[in-house]
């Protein structure tokens, strides 16, 4: 089963989140994921399907 994307704009997966949660016990992902947003460099207009 292919890894399911969670962030298109950064590549983040489940199997990453869940490798950080394994490895540390808890996963700053989402944190990245903000804080790269606020920095304005969210592509997800290009990079995500959806659009979003």
């Amino acid at each position: 089963m292919p890894e399911k994307t969670v962030c298109h704009c950064f590549g983040y997966t489940e199997d990453a989140i869940a490798n950080e949660v394994r490895r540390h016990g808890r996963s700053l992902i989402m944190a990245r994921i903000v804080a790269d947003k606020k920095a304005g460099r969210c592509e997800c207009h290009e990079k995500n399907p959806s659009g979003r």
